[in-house]
C-alpha cells in the first residue's frame, strides 16, 4: 500500500532535516517535485473524470490540455495512446465539431459513457493532428530520456510545429520546449556532454529567441482559437518575425501564416 500524502510530506521532511535542509537538487527537493506533479495529475484526472461522468459534452480542449500537462511532467515524457490525455483529447475533439453518430469513453473510475462520434471532417482532422503530434512526441520523448545528445534541430523544430497544430499552442516547458533547449545544449557543449547549463552565448542568445517566439506563439495562439475577430496585423507579424528568427524559418500553414490570414480576413471585415 502506498504511503498517505500527510506520510510521503513527513518523510520529505526527515530526509530534508537530514540533507541540513532543502537545497536546489538534493534528494528532498526531487522528492517533493515528484510528489507535487503527482497531486498535479491526480487533481487534473479527477476533474476529467468528474466531467466524463456527469456531463461529457462540456469537456474543453482547456481540460484535455491540463490532464495531457500534468501527466506530462508526471511521466516525464508524452503519454502513451490510451492514456487518459488521449481520451480527454479525443472527448474535448469529438464536443468542438460532433453531431450524431456514438461512440463510448471510459473514464479511469470505470464507468462507460456514450458520446458522439466525431463525423465532422474538421473534428477528424484535428484528431489526425493529435495522432501526428503524439507519433513525434513519442520519438523525441524517447529520445531525450534515453540519448538526450543526439536530439537534432530537425526533430525539435518538428515537434514543435505539431505541438502548435495540435493544441493551439506550445507550452512552456513543455515536451517541445524541453527539446529545443537540449537542442540549443547539444550545439553549444564545450567540454562535457552532461553540463546542463549552457557557457556559449550563442546558445543563450537562440534560447532567448525560442522563448520570445514560444511567448508570442501562446498569446496568438490562444487569439485564433477563442476570438480570431481580435487578431490584428501586429500581432500577426510579430509572431511571423519571431518564428523566423527562432527556428529559420516560417513553416506554410503554421501558426505565424495562419494569424496573418485570419489579420488579412479581419482587415477585410
Amino acid at each position: 500500500m502506498s504511503a498517505k500524502p500527510t506520510e510521503v510530506g513527513q518523510v520529505i521532511s526527515d530526509v530534508a532535516r537530514a540533507e541540513g535542509g532543502t537545497t536546489k537538487g538534493s534528494q528532498s527537493a526531487q522528492m517533493q517535485s515528484e510528489l507535487s506533479k503527482q497531486q498535479n495529475f491526480n487533481t487534473a484526472a479527477s476533474n476529467f473524470d468528474s466531467k466524463l461522468d456527469a456531463a461529457p459534452e462540456s469537456i474543453t480542449k482547456e481540460d484535455a490540455q491540463a490532464v495531457h500537462r500534468a501527466e506530462s511532467r508526471l511521466e516525464g515524457q508524452q503519454p502513451p495512446s490510451g492514456s487518459i490525455s488521449s481520451q480527454a483529447q479525443h472527448q474535448a475533439a469529438v464536443n468542438e465539431g460532433a453531431t450524431g453518430t456514438t461512440t463510448s469513453t471510459t473514464s479511469t473510475s470505470g464507468s462507460t459513457r456514450t458520446n458522439a462520434a466525431p463525423v465532422d471532417p474538421n473534428v477528424q482532422s484535428q484528431l489526425d493532428r493529435q495522432a501526428n503530434y503524439e507519433d513525434v512526441a513519442s520519438k523525441v520523448g524517447g529520445k531525450l530520456v534515453n540519448e538526450p545528445g543526439n536530439v537534432t534541430k530537425e526533430e525539435a523544430d518538428l515537434l514543435h510545429s505539431r505541438e502548435q497544430r495540435a493544441f493551439g499552442v506550445t507550452e512552456k516547458g513543455g515536451l517541445a520546449s524541453q527539446a529545443q533547449h537540449q537542442v540549443a545544449e547539444n550545439e553549444g557543449a564545450t567540454s562535457s556532454r552532461s553540463t546542463t547549463t549552457p557557457s556559449n552565448p550563442t546558445t543563450q542568445s537562440q534560447m532567448d529567441r525560442q522563448a520570445n517566439y514560444e511567448n508570442a506563439a501562446n498569446k496568438v495562439g490562444s487569439k485564433l482559437a477563442n476570438e480570431p475577430e481580435n487578431i490584428t496585423k501586429e500581432e500577426a507579424d510579430m509572431l511571423h518575425s519571431r518564428e523566423h528568427r527562432a527556428l529559420g524559418h516560417t513553416e506554410k500553414g503554421g501558426l505565424a501564416a495562419q494569424a496573418q490570414h485570419q489579420a488579412a480576413e479581419n482587415t477585410k471585415s
